[in-house]
Formats: structure tokens, C-alpha cells, sequence
């Protein structure tokens, strides 16, 4: 096999409801493969528990209140378990289709909360990549990911790896994943800038992959009418304006940029365009200069607390 299809969901994804946000993926997912014949799909940034896109959590430099205290409530509420519910839920409908997915969630680990993008196959589920640095005041709501979530997933036919947002600005993360083989670059955002293609086209032409970036498409009817966004109370106020787009590992747009509009872009892959790109340019093959450059990647699991020794000491602690 040297083709496949890839398609790349816009789509808004419900805020403090995950229920809802599940069956929305599902559909979501469901409707790729049966309309537009996906073998994979991509869904953007958060769509499991949400991007509070224009919310504030009413903090400022050092000041929270109970109101703001009371919103991360909410969202916490609304992350998820990995393993949980959802999860397995995901996996059985990729299960059924015979596809994979990639799909944004916020994963809820005691009191922290983390930005992932869920891997799923024919198999289930595949595992996660958590995002390495949230962006600005991201940084309030998520941890930071490490070295051990850092996959990428042998198909049996190409290979999935995933960029979250910004993390597709860091360099040395970029080239630790062109080191893995990444070929199928997923990018799940919620950046609708239109600089945001030229990142996207250029990441294809420096990694010599595929990219497949599936962003939100949010109005401000989509959130929870209690809640108030900087951009405005107005219904049809746009919040993520979508960019969703494919891309070839030569740089060239596949389909997309939509605009608009929430709907799934797809598009055939020739994988046989992999090695025909590499003819001439392979960021850390042929065209890598390790005399000059190396790049040092620690994947250990950094936990907080390693607990060591018997698990029931004796009365006197021994």
C-alpha cells in the first residue's frame, strides 16, 4: 500500500460538557471514514475537554479569586482520565473502522491538567503525546509534558507523530521527531492565524513529511452562556477561525486552508513522495552535519515522588 487518506477535522468543540464533546468526536471521527474513505484523522487541540478560548479564570499577576477558583473547577471537571470512559470509547469506534486517529484532549492527573494528543488504531488505543510547553497563560491552566510522551507510531504502513500548537515552533523538538521517522506530521491547534500555513508548509518541507493540522472552528454561541469572553458576548463573534489544512512533504497545499466554517478536509497520500522529497534534503540523514551539531534527547518519566521500600513498615518504621 502507498496510499492512503488523511483527513483533518474542523470542528468546535463543546466547553464543560465531555459527554457531548465524545459524541461530537465520534460523529466526527465516524463521518471521515465512511464519507471521505479516512485510513487517518485528525481532530485539533483540546476537543476532549476543551479550549477556554477568551476566558481569563479572572487572574492576574499575583491575584486568583473564588470566581476564577471556581471556573478551573469546571474545566478540571470537564478533562479526562487516560486510561477512562472516553478513551475507550475511542478506541472501540477506531477499533470498528479499522482507522487511526489522533485525537486533542486536556487529560486530568490529580489536581493537574495536560494538553495531549490520544493515539488510536485498529488495535485501540496507541497511546499519548503531552504537550512539552503550554503557550502563555496556558501555562496557569496545564503542566508541562516530558520526554517520555514523545511518540511516534508505526502503522505497519507509514508513521504518526504529533506537534501540539506551538510546540511545532521548538526547534529541537522538531528535529528529535525527524530523528524518530515521523511521516505523517498530525498537528492539532487552535491557532487560526494566517502565519500559521507558513509554519505548516514549512515544517512539511524540513521534515520531509506530511502534515495534517486540524484547528477549531469556535463562535461564541458554541460556549456556555455563563460564561464571558474577552472577544465578546455577540453570537456569531468568532473565536478560533479555523486554517485547517494537509500538506506534502515538498510543501505543497493538499487542500485547505477552510475558513469559515466548521468541516473535514481530506486528501490521498502518495507515501512514495516520502523518499522522493528525501532525494535531495534529510534533516537528520544525509544533510545532518553530526561533527558539527548533535542533539541530546532525555526521555525518563520525571515523576515527583518515588516511593521506595516496604510498602507496610513494621510499628517501629523498619
Amino acid at each position: 500500500m502507498t496510499t492512503l487518506t488523511a483527513a483533518v477535522v474542523q470542528a468546535a468543540a463543546p466547553l464543560f460538557d465531555t459527554p457531548a464533546a465524545l459524541r461530537r468526536a465520534e460523529e466526527l471521527i465516524r463521518e471521515a471514514v465512511e464519507r471521505h474513505g479516512a485510513d487517518v484523522v485528525v481532530l485539533p487541540e483540546a476537543f476532549l475537554g476543551g479550549y477556554p478560548k477568551g476566558l481569563d479564570f479572572d487572574i492576574t499577576v499575583g491575584r486568583r479569586t473564588p470566581a476564577g477558583r471556581e471556573l478551573f473547577r469546571r474545566y478540571h471537571a470537564s478533562a479526562i482520565d487516560v486510561p477512562g470512559p472516553e478513551v475507550d470509547a475511542l478506541a472501540a469506534l477506531t477499533r470498528e473502522l479499522g482507522c487511526h486517529a489522533v485525537v486533542g484532549a486536556v487529560e486530568r492527573q490529580g489536581g493537574t491538567l495536560y494538553c495531549v494528543a490520544l493515539f488510536f488504531g485498529p488495535d485501540g488505543y496507541l497511546g499519548l503525546h503531552r504537550k512539552l510547553m503550554p503557550t502563555a497563560a496556558e501555562r496557569y491552566l496545564w503542566g508541562q509534558g516530558d520526554g517520555s510522551t514523545m511518540p511516534v507510531i508505526d502503522t505497519g504502513t507509514t508513521r504518526l507523530g504529533a506537534g501540539i500548537c506551538w510546540e511545532n515552533y521548538m526547534p529541537l523538538f522538531r528535529t528529535a521527531m525527524y530523528a524518530k521517522g515521523v511521516e505523517l506530521w498530525c498537528a492539532p491547534t487552535v491557532d487560526d492565524r494566517d502565519v500559521w500555513q507558513a509554519t505548516m508548509r514549512h515544517i512539511a518541507l524540513e521534515g520531509r513529511c506530511f502534515v495534517l493540522s486540524a484547528s477549531q472552528y469556535l463562535r461564541r454561541d458554541a460556549l456556555p452562556a455563563d460564561v464571558r469572553p474577552v472577544q465578546g458576548d455577540e453570537p456569531d463573534t468568532v473565536l478560533i477561525g479555523g486554517g485547517s489544512l494537509i500538506v506534502s512533504p515538498l510543501g505543497e497545499v493538499l487542500a485547505g486552508p477552510l475558513r469559515g466554517s466548521e468541516g473535514i478536509l481530506a486528501a490521498e497520500l502518495d507515501l512514495d513522495d516520502l523518499p522522493r522529497a528525501r532525494f535531495d534534503f534529510d534533516p537528520t540523514g544525509h544533510y545532518a552535519r553530526p561533527d558539527v551539531f548533535t542533539l541530546h534527547v532525555d526521555q525518563t518519566a520525571r515523576a515527583t515522588v518515588t516511593v521506595t521500600g516496604p510498602a507496610n513498615p513494621t510499628r517501629d518504621g523498619r
